[in-house]
């Protein structure tokens, strides 16, 4: 006899024959389509027996720290869900640090031995040092993720982090530590938390902040029990939705609660994945937000006030009209047109998407057609991001994946609980699953969940630090970036957000000509480098770059005569790069 659990598949498992035949159509389709080499110069490899992508062990990194979640014969939820991850340069050195979340005492859970978050210091060598205690970063709670973003201004990082019970703001001293200051700024949020981000809502030159709800989480409701008693984790459609909040940042270290005037609050959702992006191109932020088993919503930004328009967007559901489970989000433009597109991973047999702006505030998924959908049949996506890995100036696609129910191979024949990473190259016209010639890494599979981008060596390859359930984080280190000539920008806002969140850069090489914007966010739980790196494959120089700068000034400056192959920093109305 079966359980209740319904095994792998949460939406799309019984779709109509029509939906299948499509399906195969679009199969056969793809097994035409053109294939390039992985790396721009045509090679396999960066050089003999080097991989795209190398996994750096924690005896060379120094990187010790493990997840706990705690996980219990009663399956709690929230115990499968995190955590997340973040590169961050918390101490202004111009290196990137890393921030690890982890789980900790609350109503399901109380641990024999204390657990803490873990905050790793870049050395400058290839290796950290934990300095959590030092920096006074320990957490203290059920951890989630965390959302990195300079909110007074004041040219230091801080720290939001996310969990199950009450979240914690980090303000970082500028000193090498950072002071709790939750309660004076409002915004420690009761609940479930999961993904938030950092954003200026009201281009009014102040970072707010989005903070997505999960379900309201009653560990008396049980699901999934086979015969014998043992539990599985739940799929969420027995736990009841609940509103994000939005809080504005009132300029003097505190925030106000906003959901309800700016309509955030009218929706229900049960929200794991969140990026802030402007999806019509009129200098207002908007949310796309991933729910799992209700419908994903897209927040179009009505200058100050939000609509929610995922259903006439068609982003919303399936296209077969189904709510899935959405987890880990993004927003690029992956295509050059000038305007931002977006993707979602769900969990198996729902295929992840990929949506491409029609300049209407509507979009279409693509993921078949563009070779995605095919390698992500099986699997159950979480934390992804958009970034060119090997510098040929494209925008390219990684994902991380992992089923939430560990016990899901007693159920499927498919389906395994540790999935494999994916890593997808864009070819201009289509997307080419490389995961397979990218190193040993891809050919192992993870509990993975977060996912976070950020150049940790400063040698323009941008690498990878991606957070395991139950289990070490793992840091990949980028080979095939150099195969390309690259220029790192850092931006800094005076009258906008000083992180400059909604900036766009556009730049020239020769006949390459592309466009990026600084999204908040993206991912699921995670935080990623600020800098942005801009490849230009055998190129030797930029002929020009231009900042649009966000709101409330919407400057546009630009630059010539640039370098490659090194960091820059921008500031806003200076005129020049330093």
């Amino acid at each position: 006899m079966r359980p209740k659990f319904r095994g792998p598949g949460r939406g799309d498992q019984s779709s109509s024959s029509s939906s299948r035949r499509k399906f195969l159509e679009q199969l056969s389709f793809l097994a035409g389509a053109f294939t390039a080499p992985l790396f721009p110069f045509g090679q396999a490899v960066a050089s003999p027996g080097i991989f795209a992508f190398e996994e750096i062990p924690p005896e060379k990194s120094g990187i010790t720290w493990v997840h706990t979640a705690g996980k219990s014969p009663e399956k709690y939820l929230p115990e499968t869900s995190g955590a997340g991850c973040a590169f961050l340069d918390y101490d202004n050195d111009g290196w990137m640090d890393i921030y690890l979340i982890n789980s900790g005492k609350c109503d399901f859970y109380s641990p024999v031995r204390a657990l803490r978050n873990a905050l790793y210091r870049n050395n400058r060598d290839g290796t950290f040092t934990d300095v959590t205690e030092k920096a006074r970063v320990p957490g203290g709670g059920y951890g989630m993720g965390i959302a990195v973003g300079d909110y007074d201004g004041d040219g230091f990082s801080d720290l939001y982090v996310t969990q199950y019970g009450r979240n914690i703001l980090y303000h970082n001293n500028g000193d090498g530590t950072f002071t709790d200051v939750t309660e004076r700024a409002g915004v420690g949020v009761p609940g479930w938390s999961s993904s938030a981000v950092w954003f200026d809502y009201d281009n009014d030159g102040r970072l707010d902040l989005f903070v997505c709800q999960f379900a309201e989480f009653n560990k008396s409701l049980s699901c999934g029990i086979d015969p014998d008693g043992t539990h599985h984790y739940c799929i969420p459609r027995i736990f009841k939705p609940r509103p994000s909040t939005l809080f504005h940042n009132n300029g003097d270290g505190t925030f106000s609660d906003v959901s309800r005037e700016t309509g955030i609050a009218a929706h229900l959702g049960k929200a794991w994945g969140v990026v802030a992006t402007d999806i019509n191109n009129d200098g207002r932020m908007d949310l796309f937000v991933a729910n799992d088993t209700v419908a994903n919503f897209l927040f179009a930004n009505r200058g100050g006030r939000f609509e929610e328009i995922g259903l006439s967007a068609d982003v919303a559901y399936s296209a077969d009209g189904r709510a899935r489970s959405g987890m880990g989000v993004d927003s690029a433009d992956f295509n050059g047109d000038g305007w931002m597109d977006l993707f979602v991973a769900n969990i198996d047999e729902e295929i992840f998407s990929l949506y491409q702006n029609k300049k209407d505030e509507t979009l279409d998924d693509v993921s078949m057609l563009l070779g995605i959908g095919m390698s992500t049949r099986w699997m159950s996506g979480w934390g992804l991001k958009f970034f060119d890995y090997d510098n040929d100036g494209n925008l390219d696609l990684m994902t991380v994946n992992g089923f939430p129910d560990d016990l899901v191979e007693q159920l499927s024949k498919q389906v395994t609980y540790k999935e494999l990473p994916l890593l997808f190259r864009n070819e201009g016209k289509t997307f080419k699953d490389v995961s397979a010639q990218s190193g040993p890494f891809f050919s192992k599979s993870f509990p993975a969940r977060g996912l976070a981008l950020g150049d940790f060596n400063n040698d323009g390859a941008v690498d990878v630090l991606i957070s395991n359930n139950d289990a070490a984080p793992v840091l990949l280190r980028n080979n095939a970036g150099k195969q390309g000539h690259w220029l790192g920008v850092h931006l800094i806002g005076q009258k906008c957000n000083r992180d400059a969140v909604g900036a766009r850069i556009t730049y020239q090489s020769g006949d390459l000509r592309r466009s990026r914007m600084k999204v908040g966010g993206g991912s699921f739980l995670s935080a990623h480098d600020p800098r942005i790196v801009l490849g230009v494959g055998s190129r030797t120089k930029l002929d020009w770059l231009e900042v649009k700068w966000p709101l409330p000034s919407g400057a546009v400056e630009r630059f010539t005569s640039l370098p490659v192959d090194r960091y820059i920093t921008i500031a806003e109305g200076k005129g020049k790069w330093e």
